[in-house]
């Protein structure tokens, strides 16, 4: 990104947390150069304020690209110092759950590029996944530049419809959570059977980590990858068994879990 567009014209971040944080270390060591970096944050980390960046200062007159990471309840606070970017070809590139492509446009001007996305938090491990929606005004070549920002934390995939947002977020934003909470029940489920918790929980994250590599990476599809792990009438089976009942097991309880969270998600998008 060293003698990229964005390199030329610069980069303004509004808010650096977590997310934020970790967006930043991936385009410095991609190339990106502090000096073409616009961070506005009130309360910035050690970390930030030693990367050389331009932080809480003046802002570039065209930025290629204003990243939003700030929490959406300060939105409509931090949001409006920017307005004066909006309606022109400065690329507004929104990590802010539940704010809509609308809110932007209202707020900015209905001609200002935005792109809309959905980060999960994996991306603090650079192993995340996002969702990306952007208007009628973003170009392909914006939408290529806010795909080679996000790859900082991970894969990237567009979405057809701006609505499709709260199936991604009850799938992908909040699924790590269930990940996270399978753990759980796995090392429990160990222990109950005389396994030391330590033991237990080391197994259970072990895994889940190393099935979840070995679904990327290999050629076949889970649903293959199970039946390979599936001897007939042993111990995988006899698991299988109650985990795939139709009734009580996995797939009405994944079901129900995920209309939950889209639900939500869509009551929270509409207030």
């Amino acid at each position: 990104m060293q003698n990229s567009d964005i390199a030329k014209r610069g980069l303004v971040l509004l808010g650096c947390g977590k997310m934020g944080s970790a967006m930043l270390e991936g385009w410095l060591a991609g190339g990106l150069p502090a000096s073409s970096v616009w961070v506005n944050d009130p309360n910035p980390s050690d970390w930030v304020q030693a990367q050389g960046v331009h932080l809480n200062a003046g802002l570039p007159e065209s930025p290629a690209i204003v990243l939003v990471a700030v929490k959406p309840q300060i939105m409509r606070d931090a949001l409006p110092t920017l307005a004066p970017l909006g309606n022109g070809d400065t690329l507004f590139l929104s990590v802010a759950a539940g704010i809509t492509i609308a809110t932007f446009e209202e707020m900015l001007g209905d001609k200002t590029p935005v792109i809309r996305s959905i980060p999960n938090t994996p991306a603090a491990v650079k192993q995340g996944i996002t969702a990306i929606i952007g208007n009628a005004q973003v170009s392909e070549t914006q939408m290529q530049q806010a795909e080679t920002l996000l790859s900082a934390i991970g894969q990237t995939v567009r979405l057809e419809a701006e609505d499709q947002m709260d199936a991604v977020t009850g799938l992908s934003g909040s699924g790590p959570a269930y990940v996270f909470h399978m753990i759980e029940c796995l090392a429990r489920a160990g222990e109950a059977q005389g396994l030391a918790p330590e033991l237990a929980m080391t197994l259970a994250k072990a895994t889940v980590a190393g099935s979840g590599a070995l679904a990327m990476q290999a050629n076949e599809t889970p649903s293959q990858l199970r039946v390979n792990v599936t001897s007939p009438n042993g111990t995988t089976q006899a698991g299988l068994n109650v985990l795939m009942d139709e009734e009580t097991g996995l797939p009405p309880l994944i079901a129900q879990t995920i209309d939950a969270a889209t639900k939500r998600s869509r009551e929270l998008a509409n207030g």
